[in-house]
């Protein structure tokens, strides 16, 4: 299942968005509380000074009378019950309720003191409120209480929390459609680059134009250059390829045909039979050929992909002496001494067998072509440094220094006229090497006459 960019990135900026939203909702409703208990608190404060300027000491006794105002205060929307007392400092009953709670500490006089309490089942916000009296020869004052119910409170924090939630739903809502402009405005040219990739023509290989496009996205535009530049060179690669496969294989059919209209219209046995061999040896020549060139194919498809594993040198070796099995009738044909030296059977490479069959069998094939009848060839397996090194040696013609790097060209060959060799198996070894993480070098022998193809193996299989 595909996933939307344009959504991903919403839900990256509205997810924590949205998350500060709740947060700032909460801190808002706690505000709220504390908004709503500080009217209340101010409303009961201003009820119980009112109360208590009302308290005389007269006729030997304190006279109270509770004025309307005290109580108006309170008027709101809600059913709110208020309660109050008045009492002496020896807990005399001046006027009020007798069941409403008294504070918990010794109060100061003139300073108030609020709490929570509960009064006939329902809980209440409750101001204490100590007040001296002008007359009264005990200096002592009196205390005024003052109680409301909640429902008020609860209205005034609810009222004040809902209008800023809905204050935060209007900023998120403009900031979701803000975002979701700037995220269609920003995403234009990831689009714009989207429809120029989309609307080019099959086989088109030209780099992308950087003009226009946002540096977010240039390391974009250069990977993709880069590939197209890369594909570029291996459609070239195959390109070439493919025309010098087709002029190599050109030839050995257009001999075949010869051969085979020269045998048809031959009429003496000797002359037939002359046909059919050289018909014989054409037809070896472009299965070879084409089989070198599947071998090549498979060469640069396998590459180095993962599914290398440990071959030993004792592995090593039997690949050689397997090899020797399979060209031992052609080197016996031109009278070669084939030889086989090893001293690297403790150590290990990381690669595929496959791989190593077929660098051995290439790298002595072409030895044995090249090198004149009565000639020799050798293979060594030797070690150095937890590397290990296969090298392949024979007396013939040798190749010149200046174009040891050419013959590992495709279909390039130094000694054309002396060989019926396609021109393929030092470019088969090399990128079977590159699979392996080896290397390929070319040199004279210690006598300095023949040619040394060297592989060193420098990545050796974990123990």
């Amino acid at each position: 299942m595909r996933h939307s960019l344009r959504l991903r990135l919403l839900a990256w900026v509205l997810v924590p968005l949205a998350s500060a939203v709740a947060v700032d909702g909460w801190i808002s409703y706690r505000n709220a509380l504390d908004t709503a208990s500080v009217v209340q608190d101010q409303l009961l404060l201003g009820s119980a000074r009112t109360i208590a300027e009302q308290i005389r000491f007269e006729d030997g006794s304190f006279q109270s009378q509770i004025p309307p105002a005290a109580l108006e205060l309170f008027q709101s929307s809600q059913p709110d019950r208020i309660y109050y007392r008045v009492t002496t400092a020896a807990g005399h009953l001046l006027s009020g309720y007798t069941d409403l709670a008294r504070p918990p500490v010794a109060l100061q006089a003139e300073t108030p003191y609020f709490f929570n309490g509960s009064m006939r089942a329902a809980p209440v916000r409750i101001v204490a409120f100590l007040q001296p009296v002008i007359g009264n020869p005990g200096a002592s004052p009196v205390m005024v209480e003052v109680a409301q119910t909640l429902h008020g409170h609860s209205q005034l924090a609810n009222s004040l929390w809902l209008h800023s939630v809905r204050q935060q739903l209007l900023i998120l809502a403009l900031a979701a459609v803000f975002i979701v402009f700037g995220l269609h405005r920003g995403l234009r040219p990831l689009l714009g680059l989207r429809n120029a990739v989309s609307a080019r023509e099959p086989g088109t290989l030209q780099p992308m134009a950087a003009k226009g496009i946002p540096a977010e996205l240039m390391p974009l535009v250069d990977s993709l250059n880069d590939y197209i530049r890369r594909l570029q060179a291996h459609v070239d690669a195959q390109g070439i390829f493919i025309q010098n496969a087709a002029h190599q294989l050109r030839t050995p059919f257009a001999v075949l045909n010869t051969q085979i209209s020269y045998a048809m219209r031959a009429t003496d046995e000797p002359g037939r039979a002359e046909s059919l061999t050289a018909l014989q040896r054409t037809l070896q020549q472009a299965v070879r050929l084409v089989n070198q060139l599947l071998t090549l194919s498979a060469a640069k498809a396998l590459g180095s992909a993962p599914d290398a594993e440990a071959v030993t040198g004792n592995s090593l070796g039997a690949i050689v002496r397997e090899v020797f099995e399979t060209l031992v009738g052609l080197a016996q044909a031109k009278n070669i001494d084939l030889g086989f030296e090893t001293s690297a059977d403790s150590l290990s490479v990381l690669a595929r067998p496959v791989a190593l069959r077929e660098i051995v069998m290439n790298l002595v094939d072409n030895a044995i072509r090249y090198t004149q009848p009565g000639g020799v060839v050798t293979v060594r397996l030797a070690s150095d440094n937890g590397k290990i090194m296969l090298t392949v040696e024979d007396n013939g013609p040798g190749i010149a220094p200046e174009l040891r790097e050419r013959v590992f060209e495709r279909f390039y060959r130094v000694h054309d006229q002396d060989s019926d060799g396609s021109g393929l198996g030092l470019a088969i070894v090399r990128e079977f090497a590159a699979g392996a993480g080896a290397q390929v070098s070319l040199a004279a022998p210690p006598g300095g006459h023949g040619l040394a193809v060297t592989v060193v193996f420098s990545r050796p299989a974990s123990a």
